[in-house]
């Protein structure tokens, strides 16, 4: 009998990079800064997964970005956004916030409280078409959407755009998993596409790997991915082309 179970490249939380400058501590999964490796440059049109916590009143002064597709979700607290296309609005748990650059978009982001820490991921991934008219859009995915199964929060298939995802312009779809200790939620990678899930919060098992917040799997082998929360996981899934 076959043996169906994926083969995985597992990448620590302990092997990301980190800023740490007072009122940001930011963890980096792929090259973004200061920080650079050159095995961990991204995953196919991923670029960079940054888990980054802002003090109270602090954030990132306006500041501009191209051409890429920015997605930022929201884990605690609260942060404040505003652009040069006259946005102004807060982010919140369980919303994401999908930016796209395009030929270009300047923007700031502050944590919203004076008091309490804000807490997110934010996302960066190539896309297929350059200088395309920048977009900015958030959005509310239920929990009753994500709780123990996988939910598409940003994507470029129209499927998953009309099933409340945001649009992204690349193949790819971004998804989020709220998962209870012991329960598992499946998804089926296509042939010749990778998968890379994201432990954000909570522990999960990957084809019988241990994974702890920060933790990462890549999987190649087409077929069912099963995720099973160990602590209360929120895990992040990406299916690229």
């Amino acid at each position: 009998m076959a043996d169906n179970t994926p083969s995985i490249e597992v990448r620590r939380a302990t092997e990301r990079g980190r800023t740490q400058i007072g009122w940001l501590d930011s963890a980096h999964s792929f090259s973004f800064g200061h920080y650079h490796d050159p095995k961990r440059m991204g995953y196919r049109s991923l670029r960079v997964i940054n888990d980054d916590r802002i003090a109270p009143g602090a954030g990132f002064g306006e500041h501009g970005h191209d051409n890429m597709e920015i997605i930022s979700w929201m884990l605690g607290g609260a942060l404040r956004h505003g652009d040069s296309l006259e946005n102004s609005r807060e982010l919140r748990p369980g919303e994401v916030q999908v930016m796209s650059a395009g030929s270009g978009i300047r923007h700031s982001e502050f944590n919203a409280s004076a008091d309490d820490p804000a807490h997110l991921i934010q996302v960066w991934i190539q896309p297929s078409e350059q200088n395309i008219a920048p977009r900015y859009d958030q959005t509310l995915i239920e929990p009753e959407a994500r709780h123990n199964r996988f939910a598409p929060i940003a994507s470029g298939r129209a499927s998953d755009v009309g099933a409340g995802a945001l649009p992204i312009h690349q193949d790819a779809v971004v998804l989020v998993a709220d998962l209870a200790d012991g329960a598992t939620a499946s998804y089926a990678l296509a042939e010749g596409r990778g998968a890379y899930a994201h432990v954000m919060t909570g522990a999960a098992e990957i084809a019988g790997t241990a994974l702890a917040a920060g933790d990462a799997a890549v999987i190649e082998s087409p077929g069912e991915i099963s995720v099973r929360g160990v602590e209360l996981a929120r895990v992040l899934l990406f299916d690229l082309a």
